[in-house]
């Protein structure tokens, strides 16, 4: 059975995260220092005994959610498993970063500060209480694509997110996302609801900020990776570093497709999804994606020792 190792996204972050690893793993501590050094400061203090609040905050839970992804990632290679042990690496939106890092693409250093700009720079982008996301549960891509539209009324109004076959999140100005939510009932939407979000991500509205990623990623150096990537924006495998450069730049204000990138894996023969790092949202996701498919979560000591046993 072929394997993926995937990487989690912004909310699955939580105080304390990565600490067990840092304790059992030195190459999971550095981690944490080279992270911290990367940026001037010390993450890892907030990550393990900060407020909730104040890693909440999108610069600081994208490096943060990507350190916790990498420690749990040297902790298998500490125990003998290698990236390449996996057909293919994906994450979800930020989780990118983590899989392009995994996978020897970019560095560690260079993937914190990248991260932390783009956290900065798509909270900066739109004022505050001016955009808003919504989770849609139960209606399909094309529905919310279409409800989306009818509720924009010249505003933004987008599929930002097409993460299952039965969650598709909206995202664009607030007032036409409340719109998009409410009519998404009336279409026969099971629940639709705003979520707690600083900012309308994978939008138009992004715009400014990923310019600010144009800029940025021209200044990384990018290698192929020692497995194929499977973007968020092709749904597929992708290992040209240019290619990886732009497609990371239209991250930022295009639809993560999540659910087709989970699809083009399980067609690919995987059957098997390693969630490296924090929480178990992604492990959801695909099962509600693939049926059948077997999904393990790596995220502390015992999870690594599980999968490392089998």
């Amino acid at each position: 059975m072929e394997r993926a190792f995937v990487f989690p996204g912004q909310g699955a972050q939580s105080i304390g995260m990565g600490r067990a690893l840092a304790e059992a793993y030195p190459a999971a501590r550095a981690v944490f220092e080279e992270v911290d050094a990367a940026l001037g400061e010390s993450l890892s203090a907030l990550i393990w005994e900060g407020e909730a609040d104040a890693l909440t905050l999108t610069q600081n839970a994208q490096p943060a959610l990507m350190a916790t992804s990498m420690a749990a990632m040297r902790a298998l290679e500490a125990e003998g498993v290698e990236v390449t042990a996996a057909r293919f690496v994906a994450g979800h939106s930020l989780g990118e970063y983590s899989a392009l890092c995994a996978a020897g693409s970019l560095g560690l250093a260079d993937s914190a500060r990248l991260l932390r700009i783009r956290g900065r720079a798509m909270q900066e982008a739109v004022p505050v209480g001016e955009g808003a996301m919504a989770a849609v549960l139960g209606l399909d891509l094309e529905s919310v694509r279409a409800v989306a539209e009818e509720a924009a009324q010249g505003a933004v109004c987008e599929a930002a997110n097409d993460n299952d076959p039965a969650q598709v999140v909206v995202s664009g100005h607030r007032a036409a996302v409340e719109r998009a939510a409410d009519l998404a009932k009336e279409r026969g939407a099971k629940r639709a609801m705003l979520l707690p979000v600083s900012a309308p991500f994978h939008c138009a509205l992004m715009a400014p900020a990923a310019e600010a990623m144009r800029a940025a990623l021209a200044e990384v150096a990018l290698s192929a990776p020692r497995v194929p990537v499977v973007a968020n924006r092709r749904a597929e495998a992708v290992s040209d570093p240019e290619e990886i450069r732009a497609l990371l730049v239209e991250q930022v204000t295009g639809t993560v497709r999540w659910r087709e990138s989970v699809e083009w894996m399980a067609a690919q023969g995987v059957g098997e999804f390693w969630e490296i790092g924090a929480g178990k949202a992604l492990s959801g996701m695909i099962k509600r994606i693939a049926r059948g498919a077997v999904t393990r979560p790596v995220g502390t000591p015992e999870e690594v020792a599980a999968v490392i046993a089998d």
